[in-house]
């Protein structure tokens, strides 16, 4: 899950949570309950979600999803831009949602 309009207040893209190798058969993810799979370091330095929280305006949260053809052999609290390396020529399948948000 990462914010492309943090790049005004905070100049870059803000990750909010990176998580690979989720088992293939996970159909939904509650809410306080985090899928099984592998985390990443947020832009925040933590190896955790991080929920949105814009500072200035609306912001949109994408929430992306991917198939891949291997298992990616990752350590734990990987970056992003490590894990998208690790899946280039892997990708078979992706899914994209995106989630508006703002402080009132």
């Amino acid at each position: 899950m990462d914010d492309p309009d943090a790049v005004k207040p905070a100049g870059r893209v803000w990750d909010h949570w990176i998580i690979w190798n989720m088992p293939p058969d996970t159909t939904e993810i509650r809410e306080g309950n985090p899928p099984e799979g592998i985390l990443g370091m947020n832009t925040n330095g933590k190896i955790a979600y991080r929920g949105p929280c814009p500072p200035d305006a609306r912001h949109r949260y994408f929430f992306k999803l991917y198939a891949l053809d291997i298992t990616l052999h990752l350590l734990q609290g990987s970056t992003k831009a490590q894990v998208e390396k690790a899946m280039e020529g892997h990708v078979i399948a992706k899914a994209e949602l995106v989630g508006l948000y703002e402080k009132v």
